[in-house]
């Protein structure tokens, strides 16, 4: 069945990265992606009652200067020569980047979000970068990859996913996780954070549907007691060169709030380690 993947772009060396790793990720599967940049005028705020229509000055300038960097964009896409099962879909359009992306994951039915969690300058708080933790708490109804800047694509080693064995698993909701891990033959290290002696009747019953839910592929459940879900995880990828991270983002619960913004500058192995967010569709 032919995916649907979203690429958003602010045209950054970053955002280029992205969509090259993305591009290598599935190079064996059939594609339709989708380049959307999200452009704003130097005269309007977004927020603001004043903003440009179709037609007038600022908002043409706007979008010409958008349509001649996609056509870049597409030019540089065409040297890569990538695989004949890939096909590029671009939008330009006049909104911030987070209400651009989840009116193009309703509009297009995406699959899976891809993007950068640095934009043009680096900077967490640029562009891009301020929006790739609002990709991952907001857009709620599909999967968000995040990538780091400066990573280049290769199979990963293994794929940490945290858990409090609480999570209302669903099949529906780790079939991106079951995937990524199919297509690069990646193990998946399960990893608890021990808060208690031992673990619930409820907590054994999650654990065995997780079980049911990764079943076909390669795992192992992982135990660290006495630490904080940041540091533990932290340590546990940091010490195994773990290369890549996946998690189910539910709200406010378990890690809900770990990958804000004052969070993502704490925890180095974030801007190292490529990011899956899943979430929790009963939200």
């Amino acid at each position: 069945m032919k995916r649907k993947i979203l690429l958003p772009t602010d045209f950054s060396k970053n955002a280029w990265n992205a969509l090259r790793y993305a591009s290598e990720l599935y190079k064996n599967e059939e594609v339709d992606f989708y380049i959307l940049n999200a452009f704003t005028t130097n005269n309007f705020a977004l927020d603001n009652m004043m903003v440009p229509e179709p037609g007038e000055q600022w908002y043409e300038q706007a979008k010409t200067r958008s349509e001649s960097s996609i056509k870049k964009l597409l030019k540089d896409i065409e040297a890569l020569e990538v695989p004949l099962n890939h096909t590029y879909f671009t939008k330009s359009v006049l909104n911030t980047p987070l209400e651009a992306v989840k009116t193009l994951v309703e509009d297009k039915d995406i699959d899976i979000v891809i993007a950068s969690t640095k934009g043009e300058t680096d900077d967490v708080n640029t562009i891009i970068g301020s929006n790739s933790i609002d990709f991952m708490e907001k857009v709620r109804n599909c999967p968000v990859f995040m990538i780091p800047a400066n990573i280049s694509f290769k199979e990963p080693n293994e794929i940490v996913f945290p858990t409090s064995f609480k999570t209302h698993y669903k099949r529906r909701e780790l079939n991106y996780l079951r995937e990524i891990a199919k297509i690069t033959n990646a193990p998946i290290r399960i990893l608890h954070i021990l808060k208690e002696d031992k673990l619930s009747d409820e907590q054994k019953e999650k654990k065995a549907l997780l079980e049911e839910c990764f079943e076909g592929l390669k795992y192992t459940f992982h135990i660290l007691e006495n630490a904080s879900i940041q540091i533990g995880l932290d340590i546990f990828v940091q010490s195994r060169n773990s290369e890549m991270i996946a998690f189910i983002n539910k709200k406010h619960n378990f890690f809900g709030s770990v990958f804000s913004k004052p969070m993502v500058k704490e925890l180095g192995f974030n801007s190292k380690v490529p990011v899956l967010a899943l979430h929790d569709l009963r939200n």
